[in-house]
């Protein structure tokens, strides 16, 4: 028989988790509502799901609130996307710091508007020494762009230094990600039923774990996020071994 007096390790919980938060739209739809306030819901989904990280000790939550392709809809939508961002994160910035939240931005930047731009840019400094959860907002970001962007780099220094081309490895092309003081994506969680990725960091998530539920963000909480990290605990990693 086992030794019931050894105590059992804990699961392992992930360290980063990466989020697809997907569904706000169709959310709205069922309810009668229109898409604007799908997203603003989604919005206070994401206000609760921070402190319940924190609370759980994950260090990173990389969060996929704009892509790149999100540029596509209607000019309407996007007006409505862009007066919720800002909203969102002017409205928060006090309680960021409050929470020990350190923000980050990954993605390009310069697509939004000056005024967007400056209040990323604030709260980006007003945080950076923040350390009990790195909260990495992933807006007008796409996978393939990060990874070109990268590409690019690389192959300017190369031009500047062509001994340079020995060096590049993944640890080369990490450093040039808009993640590159980050860990790779350990859970990464969709929402809203779709099983796909979408392009959402697809070089930092290589070895995820990837947790799919049908629930809406609108109706992602504590007790959801629990289900996806118990899950992981579950699971066995071998990292593509």
């Amino acid at each position: 028989m086992p030794d019931q007096s050894q105590p059992q390790s804990a699961p392992p919980r992930p360290r980063h988790i990466a989020f697809i938060l997907d569904g706000n739209r169709r959310w709205a739809v069922q309810r009668g509502l229109s898409k604007l306030e799908g997203h603003r819901y989604g919005s206070e989904a994401l206000k609760k799901i921070v402190p319940a990280l924190i609370a759980r000790g994950i260090a990173v939550a990389s969060l996929y609130i704009f892509s790149t392709e999100n540029w596509r809809r209607t000019q309407e939508e996007i007006g409505a996307i862009m007066d919720l961002i800002k909203d969102a994160f002017a409205q928060e910035f006090e309680e960021f710091k409050r929470q020990g939240v350190q923000v980050r931005i990954a993605g390009r930047i310069a697509d939004f508007p000056e005024d967007i731009r400056n209040v990323f840019a604030e709260t980006v400094e007003a945080t950076k020494t923040n350390t009990k959860l790195i909260v990495n907002a992933c807006l007008s970001y796409g996978g393939r762009e990060e990874i070109t962007r990268a590409a690019k780099a690389l192959a300017a220094e190369a031009a500047r230094n062509p001994a340079s081309v020995e060096t590049i490895d993944e640890t080369a092309v990490q450093r040039k990600l808009y993640t590159a003081d980050l860990p790779d994506v350990d859970l990464l969680i969709r929402t809203g039923g779709e099983q796909r990725l979408s392009g959402f960091l697809p070089w930092q998530s290589t070895y995820a774990e990837l947790y799919f539920t049908p629930v809406y963000w609108p109706d992602f909480n504590e007790q959801e996020l629990d289900k996806a990290i118990e899950e992981f605990g579950r699971r066995k990693r071998n990292f593509g071994a």
